[in-house]
């Protein structure tokens, strides 16, 4: 044999240790990614689905109530086909501009769940957590197998430092993935839920916000909310979204005196019309905060950007409509997500 042949042999059998050692390096790492899945019952979509995309199946009040017992509150059935639960940070003292921010303004996290025609069930939320709470709720959603698709600001000069993030994960039984928020949840300190009071009337021209925007809006919680949905079918990770989950326009107003308002929202676009958006909010005076994606797997892909503004409500309402007129999206028929 060469001395030539001799090093390459030398060499072959050098990649072979190297592949072998990699893959003895790996097998613990999916192993513990599996045990982690397997304990919360749910599977993190960094994969799409191969196939046909799975359809959302319709779905009653009583099939969610081992979730909502789970979860520690009640939610609502938004159109029969996705259960919505909020967990309002009502233990937070947030001042952005100035502003004392109402929990029902910016500071308002939420989960969802859908069950598929295939068996399985998503979950969906967004997460409001503190600066101190951020790193701690992460190492939860990964041990709890979910993914993390998104961490990010909804508002400006904001004290103290408040964080966004979005989670995302399916599995075949929704009261385990219900555990696994639950334990996520349980890094913050979201309080449980507060007593419904009787509602009071905004300071505030509502017809006239939903006058300028061509949408019936809704008061609650010291805020008035419009909203608009997507008019594309939305797939992510190969599952058809309901319309208005994980795809919403949504714009709140916290009443401040004088028919002034701020203003706090966010915008789903596709690519093409981010920049016709982003310049309708400068023309009308609205500031910008973020500019990001919410999903992973998104189709068509998913932009979004954050907004706050003080201002006269009604003109910010009319600074909207040229935003939302430069998009594919169409208020929400029953004035909710």
């Amino acid at each position: 044999m060469s001395r030539g042949q001799q090093e390459d042999r030398r060499a072959g059998a050098l990649l072979q240790r190297r592949r072998l050692l990699a893959g003895a390096v790996l097998v613990p790492v999916l192993a513990g990614a599996g045990v982690a899945a397997a304990c919360s019952g749910s599977t993190a979509l960094s994969e799409p689905v191969k196939g046909k995309p799975a359809k959302p199946v319709p779905t009653a009040e009583t099939d969610w109530q081992d979730v909502a017992k789970t979860l520690g509150r009640a939610g609502t059935l938004i159109r029969g086909e996705y259960h919505h639960t909020a967990f309002p940070r009502g233990d937070l003292h947030v001042v952005s501009q100035g502003v004392i921010v109402r929990p029902a303004l910016a500071l308002g996290s939420h989960v969802s769940f859908v069950r598929y025609s295939d068996g399985m069930t998503m979950a969906m939320g967004d997460l409001v957590v503190t600066e101190c709470e951020l790193q701690s709720l992460s190492d939860a959603v990964h041990a709890q197998g979910f993914t993390q698709t998104a961490i990010h600001k909804h508002l400006l000069a904001q004290n103290p430092d408040i964080w966004w993030t979005h989670i995302h994960g399916h599995g075949p039984d929704p009261v385990a993935l219900a555990r696994g928020v639950r334990t996520i949840l349980d890094h913050t300190d979201t309080p449980p839920p507060a007593r419904q009071s009787a509602p009071v009337p905004l300071e505030l021209d509502t017809d006239g916000i939903d006058a300028a925007l061509g949408a019936k809006g809704t008061s609650d919680g010291g805020v008035h909310s419009c909203i608009f949905v997507r008019r594309e079918t939305i797939t992510d990770g190969g599952r058809v979204l309901p319309s208005g989950l994980g795809a919403t326009t949504s714009f709140t107003f916290q009443p401040l005196g004088d028919g002034r308002a701020a203003l706090n929202g966010d915008f789903a676009m596709v690519a093409g019309e981010v920049q016709n958006v982003l310049k309708a909010l400068r023309r009308g005076g609205i500031d910008l905060v973020e500019l990001h994606n919410h999903g992973l797997t998104d189709e068509p892909r998913l932009f979004f950007t954050h907004f706050w503004a003080v201002d006269d409500a009604v003109k910010l309402a009319r600074a909207l409509r040229a935003a939302v007129d430069a998009t594919n999206n169409a208020p929400a028929t029953d004035g909710v997500a």
